[in-house]
């Protein structure tokens, strides 16, 4: 949700010289994109364990006498250590005890003063910075390159024997289980696109949701569907190619729901727990399927009672929306 944010930067800033200090989980997204100039890794670890890396990342900065440090995460590290590293400008929210650490402390959008998603949140920071001079709020979240990455997929696919349309799945969802959607209901929907589409079912997962994928796999497959499993074995440049080449994908809110939507591919997001308004996929080739009941969205990490916004939502409904979308939206182009 911070790509538009980086793409306006590098439109005020062309000949600028942008790096992208990053955890290597989500480094293979920035390095694609063309507002990132370079990759800077950074994998110390949180809190006071990690002082001796982060003491030498700082370091590491310094003798680079990098002009400006953006600072698009809140936390109070992030400001320290570009002090640390003796950036002269610092820019970025105030907020979590770090203003004194800052050269321009930007006050926190009140509520009501940017549109909710938080897309808006990162732009509104540079507006403020007066590092862009506006923005629009109908910009939709889009990574660059969408037609290549498909076509790289597609030979990935091929080298697993895959040929022909792809259902993507990812059943997952990091935050917690008030964010996941039943995992036999993800198998039974994509089962029925499957069908009707003569497609493969592609299933995503992390290393840690390695069970649920292999659960919603081995019921697709018990259906008599082609069904292949790439939980845990694929890294996220892997994972962006091989999701540019889903005809649909089916997903909760989850950082491969934001990927999917962001290529352009026809994407289908069940909301629950969280608010689609605020963290929502954007532009025309998404759709949300939610059950509104009163508690929702609640924001809780797990339900408390009989996770109600998750139960209501059927399979039929999330394979009708994605066979509407195979039939209304082309896949994403560069």
């Amino acid at each position: 949700m911070s790509v538009p944010a980086l793409q306006a930067l590098r439109e005020s800033f062309p000949g600028a010289r942008i790096s992208i200090l990053a955890r290597p989980w989500v480094a293979g997204l920035y390095g694609r994109e063309p507002f990132c100039d370079e990759l800077i890794p950074y994998d110390a670890a949180r809190g006071w364990r990690g002082l001796r890396e982060k003491l030498s990342i700082a370091a590491k900065l310094r003798s680079r006498k990098f002009d400006c440090a953006v600072l698009l995460q809140n936390a109070f590290e992030s400001a320290a250590l570009a002090r640390l590293a003796g950036i002269p400008v610092r820019i970025g929210y105030r907020r979590d005890g770090r203003g004194w650490l800052l050269t321009h402390p930007i006050p926190v959008p009140a509520p009501g003063e940017t549109p909710r998603h938080q897309r808006f949140y990162y732009l509104e920071l540079l507006n403020r910075a007066k590092l862009i001079n506006d923005y629009s709020t109908e910009l939709d979240i889009r990574l660059s390159g969408a037609a290549r990455a498909a076509k790289s997929g597609r030979m990935r696919f091929s080298e697993f024997g895959i040929d022909g349309p792809i259902v993507g799945v990812s059943p997952g969802a990091a935050y917690g289980g008030a964010k996941r959607w039943l995992p036999e209901r993800f198998a039974d929907a994509a089962v029925t696109i499957a069908s009707e589409t003569a497609a493969t079912v592609a299933v995503f997962g992390s290393r840690e949701e390695s069970q649920i994928c292999a659960a919603v796999a081995e019921r697709i497959k018990h259906a008599g569907q082609n069904c292949v499993n790439f939980a845990g074995i694929t890294d996220l440049p892997a994972f962006i190619e091989l999701t540019a080449a889903c005809e649909v994908y089916l997903t909760n809110d989850s950082g491969p729901m934001h990927i999917a939507s962001a290529l352009g591919v026809p994407t289908v997001a069940v909301f629950g727990a969280t608010d689609n308004v605020a963290t929502g996929p954007t532009g025309t080739s998404s759709l949300i399927v939610r059950q509104p009941v009163e508690c929702s969205p609640c924001l809780l990490r797990e339900c408390p009672i009989d996770h109600r916004c998750m139960t209501g939502v059927t399979a039929e409904s999330v394979a009708g929306a994605a066979l509407q979308l195979i039939r209304t939206v082309p896949m994403g182009k560069d």
